[in-house]
């Protein structure tokens, strides 16, 4: 009976379920079986359901009705898993010689190129033929000075690739990112591969919202002074992050504040509560809490229109649509099944949401404000205006913090110490922030105006900055690399649930499971330490036109690499970082004039803990006697041929680092199949790793 008024979550619990057998375990139940066993369900459901209105129940029908749901969420995801289907372009199988393309998004500036989104309509391999598929298209800033736009119609030569999975131990695996959009190729074009045909969008009322985003963007961008000024009203007020600089990105995560940069749940609540404000006068009326949520609703889809409906404000406004049409029906609705009611309909929208980091911290979040807002907000009660909204706040914060606590060690490896007094801070500023974005856009047609509010948006803005900055300076500030895996994650989530029932309920059952809790995760950190961070490895990555090595001891790092690599903050953070972290890496020292490092014309000698690498990065090696290599790094196409090296090889591993071409990583390979040598590409297999 205490199930009874959250149905809808319990819905919703058994869907997600049913999904995430879909993503992990693809094809576990055969769809036709799955499809009958459904059927089969929803029709003695339906058949219990009328039979048991002439009679007593026999029995409860949630237990046919919620494995129908669980089933209904298997077979959606399979079903909507595009690579499945027989027309996608995975299931051809000759050379793409040309195909037709259309561009579904508005385009993202990269560093070289702009990044687009488009939708394959047909391929030719000798003939025409009809097939469809997302992709991701990368057109060369050297050749396009600017992107092409949403409903181009493209003929494009040449045949895409499969989207490559990661290289390197605990790289982002952005493939598998992307097939959670059901995206499974890419191609980077010049301007001899590309033809425009002609504009035809798949969707009128897209166009006009990308439209809308370009001119809200160009107005926010000509009325507010300062690039980076500039970069942040666009990121907060639309949704643009094009501009944002790794500084900037790095203090507002390091201060807690990343979430103001993203249009979220927290521009969509600002929003409301400036028309619950504006519009108060009508909750006098009998119908006016209906008028107000049909205004606000109507208000809020036109915000996201304006900002392109991306996926995030689309995500951030169906779930406050919810809570909003909730609101006037009072104690008749349950804001658990309010927000399972919001998650349903997205889910059943896409049911991959679910793996979106997005959606996972928005439901979190607000469910940790829901639940523990109100306890926590009632455990001090201030004397003066001012106190109870600070206190308010610093609730909301705590509440957010502790319910997405774990979601965001395991995704971004780091926790802000600050979080409650920058937010304090921000979140106001942000308020004004957006208030003051918006009227720049309502007032662009009166110039005078828009210039007066542009310079108030960009003395806001930096008002801002200096807030973020100066927390982000204060000492330990911020606690990083931390690492913990998917399991461990769950684990602490479960222990932090645990002990918040603990507090409420005063129940023994609570402290006993969350210490258990706190048991399995402190085995299963000590586990990885013994594993991964208390031994000695030796690591060759796989960085395309580099060569880097990482020479690692109990958790600290030498590095050999060369010296444009060494300056790649962006690449040593995305390839290699990752890998140090769950090393436990908390030092990393440039390997060059090491005392184990010996290096000579064209190559290196490392003795490293009664190991022997040879590093070969000239051609101007010439073999050295009385050295005995466990390992050969060839790079930078330095030998000609195996006969160079011919006095170690049959000793040595032979591993052919990034910084080599592919054809002379291909050529070597036959050269070694042929000898009957061992030998590894990197390019080829993925990065090499040694434990010693």
């Amino acid at each position: 009976m205490r199930w009874i008024p959250y149905a809808f979550v319990r819905i919703v619990v058994f869907f997600i379920g049913g999904i995430l057998l879909g993503v992990h375990r693809p094809g576990s139940v055969p769809i036709t079986v799955a499809l009958q066993i459904l059927f089969s369900l929803v029709a003695i459901y339906f058949f219990s359901f009328v039979a048991f209105r002439l009679t007593r129940p026999l029995f409860n029908l949630g237990f046919i009705g919620l494995p129908a749901v669980f089933l209904a969420g298997y077979v959606h995801v399979t079903l909507q898993t595009h690579a499945s289907h027989p027309n996608h372009i995975v299931t051809v199988s000759q050379p793409i010689e040309f195909y037709q393309a259309v561009i579904t998004r508005y385009s993202e500036e990269k560093e070289r190129s702009w990044k687009v989104e488009a939708k394959v309509t047909a391929v030719q391999t000798g003939r025409w033929q009809k097939k469809d598929g997302r992709i991701i298209l990368y057109f060369s800033k050297e050749d396009f000075e600017s992107p092409f736009h949403y409903g181009d119609v493209l003929l494009i030569r040449g045949s895409p690739s499969l989207v490559q999975p990661p290289a390197n131990p605990g790289e982002f695996n952005y493939k598998r990112f992307l097939s959670f959009r059901n995206i499974y190729h890419q191609h980077f074009l010049r301007l001899e591969d590309v033809k425009l045909l002609k504009n035809d969008p798949p969707s009128i009322i897209l166009k006009q919202a990308i439209a809308a985003r370009y001119w809200a963007d160009a107005t926010l961008r000509k009325f507010v002074q300062g690039e980076r000024e500039q970069a942040i009203a666009s990121a907060l007020v639309l949704g643009v992050t094009d501009g944002l600089d790794n500084e900037l990105l790095n203090a507002y995560a390091a201060t807690g504040a990343m979430h103001v940069l993203a249009v979220s749940g927290l521009h969509i609540t600002i929003v409301y509560m400036i028309l619950a404000w504006l519009l108060k006068p009508l909750l006098r009326f009998k119908y006016g809490p209906w008028i107000l949520t049909l205004i606000s609703l109507f208000v809020l889809w036109g915000y996201a229109f304006v900002t392109g409906l991306s996926p995030s404000v689309l995500r951030a406004v169906t779930m406050f649509s919810f809570i909003a049409l909730a609101r006037p029906a009072g104690q008749s609705t349950n804001i658990y099944n309010t927000l399972a009611a919001s998650a349903f309909c997205l889910l059943v929208f896409d049911p991959y949401l679910i793996m979106s980091v997005g959606f996972q911290l928005s439901y979190l979040a607000v469910l940790g404000i829901v639940y523990l807002h109100p306890p926590l907000y009632q455990m001090w009660e201030p004397r003066t205006y001012l106190m109870d909204q600070a206190w308010k706040i610093s609730c909301v914060s705590i509440a957010a913090q502790v319910a997405t606590f774990a979601l965001g060690l395991l995704y971004f490896h780091q926790f802000p110490n600050y979080f409650l007094l920058s937010n304090l801070l921000v979140i106001p500023g942000s308020f004004l922030v957006l208030i003051a974005g918006i009227t720049v856009l309502v007032f662009s047609v009166v110039e005078v105006l828009a210039t007066f509010f542009g310079l108030l948006l960009a003395g806001l803005i930096k008002v801002l900055n200096v807030v973020v900055f100066t927390v982000e300076s204060f000492p330990f500030s911020l606690v990083e690399d931390i690492h913990i895996t998917t399991v461990g994650c769950w684990l602490l989530m479960g222990a932090i649930v645990s002990f918040i029932l603990l507090l409420q309920h005063k129940r023994f059952i609570y402290s006993t499971t969350g210490f258990l809790f706190v048991l399995l995760f402190t085995f299963l950190q000590w586990s990885h330490f013994r594993d991964n961070v208390n031994v000695q490895k030796i690591t060759v990555y796989n960085i395309q036109g580099h060569s880097a090595i990482d020479l690692m001891d109990r958790g600290r790092a030498y590095f050999l690499t060369d010296s444009i690599l060494a300056k790649a903050q962006d690449k040593l953070r995305f390839h290699i970082r990752p890998n140090r972290l769950a090393s436990g890496v908390g030092a990393v020292v440039s390997a060059v004039r090491q005392p184990f490092v010996h290096d000579f014309n064209g190559f290196s000698v490392i003795h490293w803990r009664d190991r022997t690498l040879l590093h070969i990065t000239g051609k101007n090696f010439t073999p050295l006697a009385g050295i005995h290599p466990d390992w050969i790094v060839i790079g930078n196409n330095a030998i000609q041929s195996f006969g160079q090296i011919s006095g170690y090889q049959q000793s040595a591993k032979i591993i052919l680092d990034s910084s080599n071409s592919y054809f002379y990583c291909d050529r070597l390979i036959e050269e070694a199949k042929r000898g009957g040598w061992e030998i590894h590409s990197v390019k080829h297999q993925g990065a090499y790793e040694f434990l010693m």
